[in-house]
């Protein structure tokens, strides 16, 4: 498992540090590749091309899509870890990017590197019919925006320190983190333009792997240390976080997690044996707490 990550990771990289070297430079560079670069496990782009390996897609098509995928994570974590928002200081063992580089600094670049995703799926190098590059971009808006990642930051934030419901906590954790993993599972159908009862099935299930790694993340957070999550454990406690640890419990919470990965399970049981990379994929994320 580990070596196909680090495959996948070495090939987007690759594709990004290309990318970005025959762009013009400027000042935000630097703190834009500090934010891109900082080693992350690049699992958004592993759960692409284990979908994408279900309707034989091209390994290069899914890494430039990945890039992207990594481009608007990247942009995220950035803005996350701002004192307005969570104030993290460390992000995967290092300084966060306001840390490195200054507040206003580190939310120009995440705010390059959002654009610069849409950048990654204009471009010619992605050899697919212009039509269907346009659905990928719209897409990938809306899981970045106020229907994904920044509306579920911001309930994030208003939820703190109040008593939140069940249902209510997964609509804010499939907006946060769900949304960009829906992405990832519904872009290989858009380009094998399978119909909507498909491509929503698939976006069902990305909204349940993204649970599943939030669900992860805050196990990490409640038992985890530093030297596994690479930021400062146990602040979701401290700050009241509505989390479904604080709901459920933390053995509940497994067991929520476990669920979720037989409920995937059962959509994608037509597929038999293709699914093996995607459930190793799922596993390893439950397991990074471990």
């Amino acid at each position: 498992m580990q070596k196909k990550l680090s495959k996948i990771a070495k090939d987007t990289n690759f594709f990004l540090r290309k990318f970005i070297s025959k762009q013009k430079k400027s000042d935000l560079i630097v703190a834009m590749k500090y934010g891109l670069f900082s080693g992350g496990k690049k699992i958004r782009s592993k759960i692409l091309i284990d979908i994408g390996f279900l309707f034989k897609l091209n390994y290069r098509t899914l890494i430039i899509i990945g890039a992207a995928v990594e481009c608007i994570h990247a942009y995220s974590l950035i803005h996350d870890d701002l004192p307005c928002m969570d104030d993290d200081s460390i992000r995967r063992g290092k300084p966060s990017a306001h840390i490195k580089f200054g507040e206003a600094t580190a939310v120009l670049a995440g705010n390059s590197l959002l654009t610069m995703a849409f950048e990654i799926l204009s471009h010619k190098d992605l050899k697919i019919n212009e039509k269907i590059k346009t659905t990928l971009i719209n897409r990938i808006s809306e899981s970045s925006g106020h229907l994904g990642i920044a509306g579920g930051q911001y309930l994030d934030l208003s939820y703190e320190r109040k008593k939140i419901s069940k249902k209510k906590i997964e609509e804010m954790e499939i907006k946060k983190t769900g949304k960009l993993f829906s992405f990832c599972c519904v872009a290989p159908l858009i380009i094998k333009k399978k119909n909507k009862k498909d491509i929503k099935k698939f976006e069902n299930i990305g909204a349940d792997i993204g649970l599943l790694f939030q669900v992860a993340d805050d196990l990490i957070d409640y038992k985890g240390t530093l030297y596994v999550a690479g930021k400062k454990t146990g602040k979701d406690k401290k700050k009241g976080k509505a989390t479904l640890i604080s709901l459920l419990g933390y053995k509940n919470t497994i067991k929520y997690a476990n669920n979720l990965i037989l409920k995937i399970n059962e959509k994608l049981i037509k597929y038999g044996p293709r699914t093996k990379n995607l459930f190793e994929t799922l596993n390893y994320i439950l397991s990074r707490n471990k």
